[in-house]
């Protein structure tokens, strides 16, 4: 994935985590706003940190 939209997504999953967090403690809801908070800030991580799964040619391998 390029660079550009890896950034992107990673910026629209943190302010979209942001605003579930913010919404969830308007709510009173303050352990599952830590859960939305972690998960957010986890599945950017992990998105950057674990290489992207890649087929390869079948014809390259022999």
């Amino acid at each position: 994935m390029p660079f550009r939209v890896k950034f992107l997504l990673s910026l629209a999953w943190l302010l979209t985590a942001a605003g579930g967090h913010a919404f969830m403690v308007h709510l009173g809801q303050t352990g599952p706003s830590y859960a939305v908070a972690f998960l957010g800030v986890f599945a950017v991580f992990a998105m950057w940190v674990f290489p992207e799964v890649t087929k390869k040619n079948p014809a390259s391998l022999k």
